[in-house]
């Protein structure tokens, strides 16, 4: 089993590695950060995640499992010192698969983590958890979440923005967060609604408020210009 650690003690984080390799999993890498968490579970996808609450930053471990369960059904067990109720609750609304508190021991760790792989071969996580594009239509796309499909439509994107293997989907109303490059998204997307800007950022045409030599601006949000993507945006622009 591949295991993330994410813990800002590195002392503790080191231990805990050094455990679980001489137990025969593996380890797919240490993190301190909310935000990095997120990355790592997004890109290497491990099987199950030991996460410290209290992070570095000022995201949480808490925060981070939401964010990574939007787009990945991994399993988390918490590591806490913190064992007030209220953290227990916010906690508790992402559905870990366990608690442990700190400090732990060897044993302690080992069992808990025995129970959780046991309690993962019973109800097997199914491939269709993660968050993908489907398929496209004139006026609206389609996301698979979770076994059903999501509508999304076209108007109501203002843009897409690229965050290393997947996108992220920006609308009035919230985000989508899908495993697919840009480049792929790019080709389902009518290129006349829509234009890439930038190696990291699409944007639906029509809401765009202001041009410049350097950024557009979009509903209060200020995007950059690629060069080597300023000219088939300024021939959309000269066009209306």
């Amino acid at each position: 089993m591949r295991i993330l650690i994410v813990e800002d003690d590195m002392i503790i984080a080191a231990n805990i590695s050094l455990q679980l390799s001489k137990l025969g999993y593996e380890v797919t890498g240490i993190e301190t950060k909310a935000e990095e968490a997120i990355h790592h579970a997004l890109e290497t996808k491990p099987d199950l995640i030991l996460m410290d609450i209290q992070l570095k930053g000022k995201s949480n471990g808490i925060d981070a499992a939401h964010e990574i369960h939007k787009v990945l059904d991994i399993p988390i067990i918490y590591l806490t010192a913190n064992e007030d109720d209220s953290t227990f609750q916010k906690a508790k609304s992402t559905n870990p698969f366990a608690f442990i508190s700190k400090p732990f021991n060897k044993q302690n760790l080992e069992r808990t983590i025995a129970l959780v792989e046991q309690r993962m071969k019973e109800f097997p996580k199914e491939d269709t958890l993660e968050n993908s594009f489907h398929e496209s239509h004139e006026d609206r796309i389609f996301i698979r979440n979770q076994n059903k499909l999501i509508k999304v439509m076209i108007d109501d994107i203002i843009w897409v923005e690229a965050e290393r293997n997947y996108c992220k989907i920006i609308t009035a109303q919230q985000d989508y967060l899908i495993v697919s490059p840009l480049n792929k998204l790019c080709e389902k997307i009518d290129p006349k609604r829509f234009v890439r800007i930038h190696r990291s950022y699409m944007v639906n045409f029509s809401k765009l408020e202001a041009v410049t030599e350097t950024h557009v601006e979009l509903k209060g949000k200020i995007l950059p210009i690629g060069k080597q993507y300023k000219e088939d945006l300024f021939r959309m622009v000269n066009k209306v």
